[in-house]
């Protein structure tokens, strides 16, 4: 019977798996939906739905059809898709997603911004003492990654009043924003934000980008605001640099294991902010809709919606 497998290593993906049974019963009802590790015969699945799916299930599926991610980011899916060369990678288009991470990154900023950092440290030692304010045109942020995110994210910035640059692997241009692109231009475009949003997608050559270079370029007393991906990240680069004081401090929303060990460092610095990887995330009927829509194209002998290019990574 054609199969649909959802499948994660790290997420109880239980609520999303009934989305997908009940809808497939009103569009696709010859279509069976298994959650992991409910696994039918491999030969019946047509099409895998995952984040960070246990080693080994997509490279064991001989007939799919489609592998898609059910998030934006499809670096998670990538090396099994090996298994498959010529089988589509999709990833989850949702405009919520830029609202939802428009909504975090502003309320990150303003954390430093409005210096809630050391009013909570203050708090701590129980000092009644008023943080130095500025306006927003005073803050610099700079956007690591001009995508779709990045460049709405942009704007509301700079509707806030803030002071926002950006810079990407590619060359984009922002009404109102400093933008630059490529290696050689990366050292420049640190030294001047008084926060750098990290929002690039995770490829070949921007895994491990945030570490002792990129951190040793960035203005003294700058914070860091990493929603990302959490290979971006040489934690231990970062755990020295505020350790030195080069940093002011760090929210942080992905991590390259996740969930984050109990035994983790950041847990506990003073100057970190540890959230869940919750800074935005697709609705359960968009990446429903898209996975559904993109199977019954395949049938169809039609191109997928929203496949990424492979050698790209994104």
């Amino acid at each position: 019977m054609p199969t649909l497998l959802i499948c994660s290593a790290t997420d109880d993906l239980s609520d999303l798996h009934a989305a997908f049974r009940e809808e497939a019963a009103r569009r696709m009802p010859e279509l069976q939906v298994r959650l992991w590790p409910d696994l039918p015969d491999p030969d019946d699945v047509e099409a895998v739905a995952g984040w960070y799916p246990p080693a080994g299930v997509i490279e064991r599926l001989p007939n799919l059809r489609l592998i898609s991610s059910i998030a934006a980011g499809v670096d998670h899916v990538l090396g099994a898709a090996r298994a498959h060369p010529l089988v589509p990678v999709c990833r989850i288009v949702d405009p919520a997603l830029a609202a939802g991470m428009a909504e975090y990154v502003l309320w990150a900023v303003l954390y430093y911004h409005r210096a809630l950092d050391q009013a909570l440290q203050q708090q701590v030692q129980r000092v009644w003492k008023i943080p130095p304010q500025k306006p927003a045109q005073q803050t610099h942020v700079g956007l690591m990654g001009l995508g779709a995110l990045g460049s709405h994210l942009a704007g509301v910035l700079r509707g806030q009043g803030f002071t926002v640059s950006g810079w990407s692997r590619s060359v984009h241009h922002i009404d109102g924003v400093s933008t630059c692109a490529g290696d050689d231009a990366l050292h420049a475009f640190l030294q001047a934000p008084d926060i750098v949003v990290c929002l690039l997608p995770l490829t070949d050559a921007t895994r491990k980008l945030l570490g002792r270079d990129v951190f040793a370029a960035m203005k003294p007393g700058a914070a860091l605001v990493h929603c990302g991906r959490g290979e971006h990240l040489v934690e231990e680069d970062l755990l020295m640099a505020l350790e030195r004081q080069h940093l002011r401090g760090a929210v942080l929303d992905v991590f390259a294991q996740e969930p984050l060990p109990a035994s983790n460092a950041l847990w506990s610095h003073p100057r970190v902010v540890v959230t869940p990887h919750m800074a935005s995330s697709a609705q359960p009927e968009v990446i429903v809709g898209q996975i559904l829509d993109n199977l019954q194209r395949l049938r169809r002998g039609e191109a997928a919606l929203h496949e990424v290019d492979r050698s790209r990574g994104y």
